[in-house]
C-alpha cells in the first residue's frame, strides 16, 4: 500500500490547495539491478509512453481482443498471472511506482507474456485524456490504499466522480472488479457502487461476491487471511443504458 513520506505529511495541508487530490503519493523506492535493466531494456517493448495521444488498443496490442485495465497493480504478481491465464484478453496495467513496474516487466520477460502492456502514470488522468469512451471490457482495482485516517478519505480512489468516469470508458456489460482487505473501505466502496446508476451489483444480495477465479491470491492477501483479516470482493457490471450518456 502507498506510504506517506515525512515531506508528504509536512506539506499535505498546503500542497492540496495547489494540486488535484490524488489517490497516491509518490515515494522513493529502491530499484534492484534487475528492475533497472527491465526499465531500460523491456520498457520500450511493453511500456506505454506518456503523452497526449489517444491510446488505440488495437494498435497497442496488435489485435482486437477485449482490453482489461488494472489500476494500481503494486508489484504486478496478480497482473502477470491474469494475463498468462487469459491469453484471449489484453491487459493494461497502470502503476506509478517504478520498482513495481520493473518487477512486472521481469515477469513478462520470464513467462514470455505478449498480451500485457504497462503504463506508469496517474490512472485517472490516463483514463480521462487518453481513452475513448466505451473501449474497456473490464477494470480491476485490487487492494487500493484505504487511506484509513478520516482526513485522508478524500484521497480514496473509489469516489462517485471516478466511478462515473469508469462508466464512460467501459463497454456495456463490462465488469468492474474491486477488492480490499480493509473493511471500512469495503463498506465505503459498496455504498458508492450501489449508488451508481452506471453499474449493477452482481451479488444477488447486493453485497460482496466470492473471489472470482480470475483473481489470483497474493502473498500479502494470504498472510492477512492467516492473521484473520477479511477480504472483500465487489463485482459490478456496467449497465447498457449508460452507453450514450453524457
Amino acid at each position: 500500500m502507498t506510504q506517506w513520506t515525512h515531506e508528504d505529511k509536512k506539506n499535505d495541508g498546503d500542497a492540496e490547495h495547489h494540486r488535484p487530490v490524488r489517490s497516491f503519493v509518490l515515494r522513493a523506492g529502491r530499484l534492484t539491478e534487475g528492475q533497472k535493466r527491465a526499465l531500460n531494456e523491456l520498457w520500450p517493448l511493453y511500456g506505454v509512453a506518456e503523452g497526449e495521444d489517444e491510446i488505440d488498443p488495437e494498435s497497442l496490442f496488435g489485435n482486437d481482443h477485449p482490453v482489461i485495465l488494472e489500476i494500481g497493480f503494486g508489484n504486478g504478481d496478480a497482473t502477470w498471472q491474469m494475463a498468462r491465464n487469459q491469453p484471449g484478453e489484453n491487459f493494461l496495467g497502470v502503476e506509478v511506482h517504478k520498482p513495481g513496474v520493473g518487477h512486472l516487466l521481469l515477469k513478462v520477460e520470464e513467462y514470455e507474456i505478449s498480451n500485457l502492456r504497462i503504463a506508469c502514470e496517474d490512472a485517472v488522468e490516463l483514463l480521462r485524456r487518453r481513452f475513448a469512451n466505451g473501449v474497456l471490457s473490464g477494470v480491476r482495482i485490487y487492494f487500493p490504499d484505504p487511506w484509513p485516517k478520516k482526513r485522508h478519505h478524500k484521497r480514496r480512489i473509489i469516489q462517485p466522480p471516478f466511478v462515473r468516469l469508469l462508466a464512460e470508458k467501459m463497454k456495456s456489460f463490462a465488469i468492474l472488479h474491486l477488492a480490499t482487505d480493509w473493511e471500512p473501505y469495503a463498506e465505503h466502496m459498496l455504498d458508492v457502487m450501489n449508488s451508481s446508476p452506471g453499474f449493477e451489483n452482481l451479488s444477488p444480495e447486493g453485497g460482496y461476491c466470492p473471489r472470482p477465479d480470475w483473481r489470483p491470491q497474493t502473498k500479502y492477501e494470504k498472510r492477512g487471511e492467516r492473521l484473520g483479516h477479511g477480504v472483500y470482493d465487489l463485482v459490478f457490471r456496467r449497465r447498457p443504458e449508460m452507453e450514450n450518456s453524457d
